[in-house]
């Protein structure tokens, strides 16, 4: 078992002597009836209600109370999206290692739900590949489509070159050939038909010869005419009109191709969509099909460390109005904590300080705790942490402010501490060493005056005034006023035990200060 620190053996002490005080005045008030002032004064030395003004030390130390708590906990919750009923839960109290199960939640609906979710990722699936499987064989009926399209716009190119280059040219060399044979055969028959002319004259030949010369020549004439004719109508008509015609066979076959493309573009590109959509959707069916098998794994709650069992349902119960602690069949909800899993190896006290106080108190100041289960056994502490915002006295005190101090405690496992278990903390906030000291309730005031009833030599008490300096809850430090050896009382004095008033004192005082100004 740890030795107590000297704070506590002080304490103890101290303590002690409170103890005789109150007894002795109890005994005195019960059987003494004081009279006089030299009687009151002896009846106060032998009821043990008198102290000697000393020269030691003693600590400062600030009380508090509170419970006790683990320095680090876990909270349990169900993590389930749906419906949590419970089929097993470890019992209060238990102490549990890290991975044992702690909650044990019905599967049957997930179970369920995951069967459902793995034919929806295989139907998911199943639809990509006929997306895919319908991308490529839309990729492959539109090249051919547009294949086709482009050889369109070849063969269309290829026959205005080939009327250009044969038909155009050849019908050109036709009909250039056809009008010089009309006009050649022109001239020869006129030459024939003037020499007809000639031979009749000379008679030597018939009329009808002539004639049958003349309508030679008429047919010659309608012949280069017609040649003439045909050849300006081809030139100027006929062959603009063909190669017009050629070129918007090409200019269709290039827009057929456009289109062509175009449709094949925004059939790819449907078709793409339609493949991203069902990639989508089996990544979403495969999300959510993890999903269900992370929520069957949360339908078993393991421990995330070593500890203490407790259900939150026993933690301030009135403030959870009469949560009814879990069991087998109750349904649990989303988030809300189930139990609190504390860590019992590190325990800290987490006292109340009043905030007159407060100001005093430091991360590594040592305390003594004390829980109320084992008042015997102190247990050696640390401050490590002190409350930023004060908390109010609650309906009891409104008006009262405390600050929650935490105590880290030095503490063997095997004393079975527990976290609520009450405890009262006293801090070393300070010691005073080697100096003049008096117990607290040896001391007085009247407004700023401080002073201390001490036996006068001709009997009764008289009002001494002293300066004061640190204080501990027990004893004050007696910086002047007063010396060693000489006694002081340790409560107020009755009327007759009074040798000299505290309003004579007062005057005294307040003369000599006059006095001083005076010289002054």
């Amino acid at each position: 078992m740890p030795h107590p620190p000297r704070s506590t053996v002080r304490g103890l002490s101290n303590a002690l002597v409170l103890l005789l005080v109150i007894g002795g005045l109890a005994v005195v008030g019960g059987m003494l009836v004081v009279r006089g002032g030299g009687d009151a004064a002896a009846a106060a030395t032998a009821a043990g209600e008198r102290w000697t003004v000393r020269t030691g030390s003693f600590d400062i130390t600030v009380p508090a109370a509170g419970e006790l708590a683990a320095s680090s906990q876990v909270e349990i919750a169900s993590q389930l999206e749906r419906r949590a009923v419970i089929t097993r839960i470890v019992e209060e109290g238990t102490l549990v290692r890290q991975g044992d199960v702690l909650i044990k939640l019905d599967d049957e609906e997930i179970v369920n739900l995951i069967s459902e979710e793995e034919l929806a990722v295989e139907n998911a699936a199943a639809a990509l590949t006929a997306a895919e499987s319908a991308l490529e064989v839309r990729k492959l009926t539109g090249e051919s489509a547009m294949s086709l399209a482009e050889v369109d716009v070849r063969l269309a190119e290829t026959a205005l070159e080939s009327w250009r280059e044969g038909e155009d040219k050849s019908r050109q060399q036709q009909m250039a050939l056809d009008l010089e044979t009309a006009e050649k055969d022109h001239v020869r028959l006129q030459e024939r038909f003037e020499a007809s002319r000639l031979l009749l004259e000379q008679q030597f030949i018939s009329e009808d010869e002539f004639k049958r010369d003349e309508i030679e020549l008429l047919r010659a004439s309608s012949r280069l005419e017609q040649a003439r004719l045909a050849k300006l109508t081809y030139e100027k008509y006929d062959r603009a009109m063909q190669q017009e015609r050629l070129m918007a066979d090409i200019q269709r076959a290039k827009d057929k191709q456009r289109e062509t493309r175009e449709r094949h573009d925004r059939e790819i590109e449907a078709q793409e969509r339609e493949v991203q959509n069902r990639r989508f959707q089996l990544t979403r069916k495969r999300e959510d099909l993890e999903k269900a098998r992370r929520q069957l794994q949360m339908c078993e709650i393991l421990a995330p460390q070593d500890g203490l069992v407790v259900y939150a349902s026993s933690l301030s119960r009135d403030r959870r109005n009469g949560e009814e602690p879990p069991q087998v069949g109750s349904e649990l909800r989303r988030n809300r904590t189930v139990i609190v899993l504390p860590d019992t190896t590190r325990m800290v006290a987490e006292v109340k300080v009043n905030e007159a106080l407060s100001g005093r108190i430091r991360p590594g100041q040592r305390a003594v705790v004390r829980v109320e289960a084992m008042p015997n056994v102190p247990l050696e502490g640390e401050v490590f942490g002190v409350g930023v915002l004060a908390e109010s006295g609650g309906w009891r005190d409104p008006n009262r402010r405390d600050y929650t101090v935490r105590v880290a405690i030095d503490a063997d496992q095997e004393l079975g501490l527990k976290p609520s278990m009450r405890a009262r903390a006293e801090i070393l906030v300070g010691a005073v060493d080697d100096a003049l000291h008096v117990p607290i309730q040896a001391v007085f005031r009247d407004g700023r005056l401080a002073y201390v009833w001490s036996p006068a030599p001709t009997g009764g008490f008289v009002p001494v005034p002293v300066q004061l300096g640190r204080a501990s809850e027990l004893m004050i430090e007696i910086r002047g006023g007063i010396e060693a050896g000489r006694d002081v009382l340790l409560r107020q004095p009755r009327p007759e035990e009074i040798a000299r008033s505290i309003d004579e004192l007062k005057q005294e005082l307040a003369q000599r200060e006059g006095g001083s100004a005076a010289a002054a």
